[in-house]
């Protein structure tokens, strides 16, 4: 039988899945939730978003002005904002990216007619679509959106801002002053006064700040000792108007573990003692004939993918989990307290351009069931190290690379990447618990050679006596039929809903929105140990209520 015919026959048939008590045969694969064993709080911080002038992100996307006939509040679409809503607290990194390493914040303030227009750095950027306007604000920005829009739009979403400051071509006096504008108290300063012309009299309250943005690339090509010096030049006596500042240092590209110990030996007391975050970028692309590390070079499709495609994306986003505990122990070196927790504000899965969902969606993609499992086995491991990882930032929020939405003119979609975002919002402020996975891991070919990825795994945490147990299985064929044992605790009822479809190339679209959607399945009354059967493709949240 194919392996699509297989695919499409083991979903439907695991499409109902159920809780049993224990059988007297055992199953296959096997989730002990250790009750007393704490890992640390999940900080809704984990869930963030990720906003850059690139493309259909901001305009089109988010912005869309006051006049427009789509519906909108102070200018930002209505729709986007109140779904965005639905998922919990959290923060929105903005300007970028590479396009925060040219932003000079002050043009987006005052009039908007007199506004500065500016050419994007996206602006020649080899992936533009067939056919896109190249003389619209996604080349030549119109700073219609700025700081005062920016934090708005945070507001209006319940999050807030964590601004990317400029390091590469703006002076620590502009971060500074940028600070003094967003946080100093009303009438206080005329950064101040100009902040309440903008339309915002009191202070933004803005505790997030990135310094810098890829400082080893776009952000200046730095080495770690450059950044290092650099950045305590830019974090020396900033002062915060009532907020504890938040200071994020550009950290590495993937597993550049010399950027990190380099970084951390040259900023010394001084300058660690300024860094409350460490920046880690990781993307998960592949190609057909294998992983490369130039993200300029050849992608897979993001809709056209067979078996080896489908699992070498989700190895290579699994690969996540080594990063933050590599990363996390060079930190360690130099600092054992672990006073600088890890932030993970770009991560996703990056495919090749031509599914766009209109022509100026520069690096726009459809989203498949595969990327919800990606993004449902990357929330699993933050969640795994709640203790390391106090922020993560999916790339980005909506018409580019892993986006929650697709939007366009008066067209609006959730993507499947949403939905898993929805299913975890219930971890936010539990306390994370350790959770063991055994499972047969899964086999496939890689370019002719034999190659295995995880069989199941999870995450778990517990607030009250609610506990939730956030499932993945990557199989394009198994069902797992599995024990999920609650050690510490009896189990009172337990009620799963689980995003999958029949075919894992499944996706939303703005004629087909509701094409992949997650189901809910009825309570269920059940003991310590239960029988769950997790269909192929999918991710599961369970909420159980303990005893």
């Amino acid at each position: 039988m194919p392996k699509r015919r297989r695919f499409l026959a083991a979903a439907a048939g695991a499409s109902a899945g159920f809780f049993a008590a224990r059988s007297s045969r055992a199953a296959e694969c096997r989730l002990e939730v250790l009750v007393d064993e704490p890992i640390g709080t999940v900080a809704p911080e984990i869930y963030g978003h990720f906003v850059e002038h690139l493309g259909g992100v901001v305009y089109d996307g988010i912005w869309v002005g006051e006049g427009s006939k789509v519906a909108n509040v102070a200018g930002v679409r209505k729709e986007l904002v109140d779904q965005l809503k639905r998922l919990g607290p959290s923060q929105i990194r903005w300007p970028g990216g590479c396009f925060a390493d040219q932003y000079d914040w002050r043009d987006g303030t005052g009039p908007r007619e007199k506004r500065p227009r500016r050419t994007n750095f996206w602006a020649g950027a080899p992936e533009w679509p067939a056919g896109a306007s190249r003389g619209g604000p996604q080349v030549y920005d119109t700073n219609a959106f700025g700081t005062v829009e920016f934090a708005r739009f945070c507001r209006l979403a319940g999050g807030s801002p964590y601004f990317a400051a400029n390091l590469r071509s703006l002076s620590p006096h502009d971060f500074w002053q940028w600070v003094e504008y967003c946080n100093s108290p009303a009438g206080s300063t005329t950064l101040a006064d100009l902040r309440g012309q903008d339309g915002e009299r009191e202070p933004l309250g803005v505790r997030y700040w990135g310094v810098g943005n890829e400082s080893w690339g776009c952000g200046g090509n730095f080495t770690p000792e450059e950044y290092a010096t650099e950045f305590r030049r830019y974090t020396a006596w900033v002062p915060g108007y009532g907020q504890k500042l938040a200071l994020v240092g550009s950290g590495p590209n993937g597993d550049d573990i010399s950027w990190t110990r380099r970084f951390f030996e040259t900023a010394g007391r001084s300058g660690r003692n300024q860094l409350w975050g460490w920046a880690l970028h990781h993307y998960s692309w592949n190609v057909s004939s294998g992983r490369t590390t130039n993200w300029m070079e050849g992608k897979g499709d993001a809709l056209q993918f067979g078996p080896e495609q489908h699992y070498e994306l989700l190895a290579e986003a699994d690969k996540m989990e080594g990063l933050i505990t590599r990363h996390w122990n060079v930190m360690g070196e130099t600092d054992p307290a672990h006073k600088t927790k890890l932030v993970v504000d770009e991560w996703g899965a990056w495919h090749k351009p031509g599914t766009e969902p209109f022509a100026e969606a520069l690096l726009g993609q459809q989203n498949t069931v595969r990327d919800a499992v990606l993004a449902g086995l990357s929330l699993d491991i933050f969640v795994r190290h709640a203790d390391k990882v106090a922020m993560a930032n999916v790339a980005q929020l909506v018409n580019c690379l892993q986006s929650l939405f697709l939007a366009h003119e008066d067209k609006f979609c959730l993507t499947p990447t949403y939905h898993v975002f929805a299913l975890h919002t219930a971890h936010q402020g539990g306390r994370a618990l350790r959770t063991l996975a055994t499972a047969p891991r899964v086999s496939y070919s890689r370019n002719g050679q034999s190659a295995s990825l995880y069989g199941l795994n999870g995450a778990a945490s517990l607030k009250d006596k609610r506990l939730v147990v956030t499932v993945t299985n990557p199989s394009l064929e198994m069902t797992r039929e599995t024990e999920v044992v609650v050690r510490g605790a009896g189990v009172r009822s337990v009620q799963a809903t689980t995003l999958t479809a029949t075919d894992v190339h499944a996706h939303n679209s703005f004629a087909a929105p509701r094409a992949v959607e997650p189901r809910e399945d009825a309570p269920v009354a059940g003991p310590a140990g239960l029988l769950r059967r997790f269909p192929p493709a999918s991710v599961t949240r369970l909420v159980v209520d303990l005893s």
